[in-house]
């Protein structure tokens, strides 16, 4: 008889961690079937998907809340089915805004709940640690410095390394010749961050092939995102190649420089060397809250790790061709600069440790659910 394990992830770049760490799981535990909520890359494993991940594609607090009678009708759901059909455990992946009341509900049901790839409580709202405390069987982190972080406040946390080691096949990506006039554009994965973010770095590309004219811009697609979508936000009148999701790597690792939405994607090019502009844009009463609630001094998980501004950070209206295109002109036309910025990076890639943190926590997730079985 097949054991469930449900499965929750609620962005591309958890789609693809999540698909990770089941593959690891299912080598420990062949019978082990998987359900829950994920994207195409757990789907593919074999996971019974409740709901697609695209039914979650929200940015800040405002966002939420419109969207807050359909996600009131999927908790509901979901409860009838954890409470009709308990699974062995519940995995979550990242997404705390989602995540948590699933955690909570599951601790209700008498459901283990892991959290892997932590909520990262150190840089806002860091009282929800109580929150992992209470409810988490076991929190896998994958940043350096959050173990010391968690175990000093009670949490049961196990450092697996981070995942992203294992997926960039970084000796072959090394390799490549980088293409000085090359750009990458990432707007992200989200529908309202694609809207508000690829316009201004269509623009920004638009302003600097006039003054650089043997310049190349390539879009990558994010896993999940339709092609459509870019192509409708890119003007006709700039040329622009559409990478696929499997080539993301090869094409960031091959650029120049990448102007990219802040999230799992900064630290992507960091780890591949590729030097980056971080733009985030949200609703203004998103904004408001977060410079309220907000502990770090940074936004990316590159100038976090390093603990220092590496990559430049761009916050709202700062998300413009005023300020990209100057920034993007030094990087062209300073050699200089842009080596600095991959030293750094060298740097960076050392603090990360050793590739293996699916496996890790799979091993971590089975021994603990063995270890509950009695």
């Amino acid at each position: 008889m097949k054991s469930r394990i449900w499965v929750n992830a609620c962005e591309a770049s958890g789609d693809m961690h999540g698909a990770a760490l089941m593959r690891e799981m299912r080598a420990l535990r062949p019978e082990l079937a998987f359900e829950g909520i994920g994207g195409p890359s757990m789907a593919s494993l074999g996971q019974e998907q409740m709901y697609e991940m695209a039914a979650l594609s929200l940015v800040g607090a405002t966002e939420v809340l419109s969207s807050l009678p359909r996600i009131l009708r999927m908790f509901k759901a979901i409860k009838r089915r954890l409470r009709e059909q308990p699974p062995e455990a519940l995995i979550l992946i990242d997404a705390p805004d989602f995540n948590f009341r699933l955690a909570r509900m599951a601790h209700g049901l008498g459901i283990p709940v892991y959290y892997y790839i932590s909520p990262q409580v150190w840089a806002w709202r860091s009282g929800r640690v109580k929150f992992l405390q209470k409810y988490c069987r076991k929190v896998l982190c994958i940043l350096p410095f959050e173990q010391e972080f968690y175990s000093e406040r009670g949490v049961d946390v196990e450092f697996v390394g981070h995942p992203l080691l294992d997926e960039l096949p970084l000796a072959e990506l090394d390799a490549l010749e980088r293409d000085p006039w090359r750009i990458g554009i990432l707007p992200g994965s989200r529908k309202k961050e694609i809207a508000a973010l690829l316009p201004e770095f269509a623009a920004t590309a638009g302003q600097l092939v006039k003054e650089f004219p043997e310049l190349k811009f390539i879009v990558v697609r994010a896993p999940g995102v339709e092609l459509e979508r870019l192509q409708a936000l890119w003007p006709e009148n700039v040329p622009v190649e559409y990478v696929d999701p499997d080539e993301r790597y090869r094409a960031m690792a091959g650029c120049a420089f990448l102007l990219a939405s802040s999230g799992t994607a900064t630290l992507e090019a960091a780890l591949l060397g590729t030097p980056c502009v971080v733009g985030y844009k949200m609703s203004g009463l998103s904004m408001f809250l977060a410079r309220r609630l907000v502990n770090v001094e940074h936004i990316s998980l590159p100038n976090l790790i390093l603990g220092r501004k590496v990559f430049p950070e761009l916050l709202q209206d700062e998300v413009s061709p005023e300020v990209m295109v100057p920034l993007a002109k030094a990087w062209l036309t300073d050699g200089e600069a842009l080596e600095g910025v991959r030293l750094a990076l060298r740097e960076l890639r050392q603090r990360m440790g050793e590739p293996g943190a699916p496996g890790r926590a799979a091993r971590a997730i089975v021994e603990s659910m063995r270890e509950e079985a009695g």
